[in-house]
């Protein structure tokens, strides 16, 4: 682990490469989103003028993609915690809950463990989205390790990447680098257990989702002392763009009940 990344302060200016959004002056909390394995903060910007203007959409920008393309994709998941626990941090003076979507589910989930051990007031809510119960994460194909066309192909499976995207070599071989640190970190994750989170949770899945078992989703309530509760929606695993409207009115009612 870089353990610069531990002890080095996270600024406001520094936090806002971290966190796309926009300014609300009714903010009442923040939703901090947290992409897909090689996913950026762009998949959820059409939900900011959505959910304003109580809920300030705060998508998650790693390095290696958008913005930060520039930056150097980290492969390390305790020391990309570390860094967004001083994110968080920044971001204290509101309110807030925590949304991942696959990957980002499992960061959401860590990073909640993080603000424990930081001392901050923890999430109001945490959702994660087709993400299976941490405890059942093991070591999985080596999608890192993958030649191109293999990834390719993983790629097409998932059907998360535009068919023209994945056509496109010069783009795919830009894109490539950040998805394979993606899967990497999921690669060396190693699950610890802990204290149940005092966070409410709620577990969001596709029906046709071939990668993430029914069977895999319940253990989440272990994962909690509060309410865990399970929605599913038609689709695959990248359900969210079909089922948009059905997914930010469950997010709604669930953090409108989070600040009563």
């Amino acid at each position: 682990m870089n353990d610069a990344l531990l002890t080095r302060p996270v600024t406001r200016a520094r936090a806002s490469l971290w966190v796309q959004t926009r300014p609300l002056p009714q903010t009442r909390l923040r939703l901090f989103c947290f992409p897909f394995a090689g996913g950026s903060a762009g998949s959820f910007m059409p939900w900011l003028p959505l959910l304003a203007p109580d809920v300030q959409v705060c998508a998650i920008q790693l390095p290696g993609r958008g913005a930060r393309f520039g930056e150097a994709p980290i492969t390390d998941l305790e020391a990309l915690v570390a860094e967004l626990g001083q994110v968080i941090a920044e971001h204290g003076d509101l309110p807030y809950a925590f949304f991942g979507h696959s990957l980002g589910g499992l960061l959401a989930y860590e990073l909640s463990h993080r603000c424990v051990q930081l001392g901050l007031d923890l999430p109001r809510h945490l959702f994660v989205s087709a993400s299976i119960a941490p405890r059942h994460r093991t070591s999985g194909p080596r999608y890192d390790l993958m030649t191109d066309t293999q990834l390719l192909a993983k790629l097409r499976e998932y059907a998360g990447t535009p068919p023209e995207v994945l056509a496109n070599e010069e783009l795919m071989a830009l894109l490539l680098p950040a998805i394979r640190a993606d899967f990497t970190l999921l690669q060396h994750y190693r699950y610890r257990p802990r204290p149940r989170l005092e966070v409410p949770l709620t577990v969001l899945a596709g029906r046709d989702d071939t990668h993430v078992a029914e069977a895999l989703l319940d253990d989440w309530q272990l994962e909690t002392t509060g309410v865990c509760r399970q929605h599913w929606f038609d689709g695959g695993h990248f359900f969210l763009a079909q089922q948009q409207d059905k997914v930010l009115d469950l997010l709604q009612h669930r953090l409108g009940a989070a600040l009563r």
